[in-house]
């Protein structure tokens, strides 16, 4: 799976880019048929704390998958994100199961 990081608003340093690509390439155990997947962070120009989205769009054939999450770190808003990957990627794998 090929996994490109894009830091807007910022730039992200070495250790964040490789804790972003090393959890995004563990969804492969979920399901195998990714091909790509885009990380966009993001800083919000607001006055809260949480003010770090990460957005991760996950490219299957047939679908994409697009979650966003807000938070006050870049790697808890990462964590947050595959998590929701994982269980869409789960529910995709038991219907295709069905099938």
């Amino acid at each position: 799976m090929k996994v490109r990081v894009q830091s807007v608003n910022f730039n992200a340093d070495r250790g964040l880019v490789e804790f972003v690509e090393k959890k995004v390439s563990s969804l492969e155990k979920f399901y195998d048929r990714i091909v790509d997947a885009e990380v966009f962070l993001k800083v919000q120009q607001t006055k809260e704390k949480e003010n770090k989205l990460v957005e991760i769009r996950i490219g299957v054939p047939g679908n994409d998958f697009v979650v966003k999450k807000q938070s006050k770190t870049f790697e808890e808003g990462t964590l947050l994100v595959t998590d929701s990957l994982k269980r869409l990627l789960t529910k995709k794998k038991e219907k295709m199961k069905v099938k």
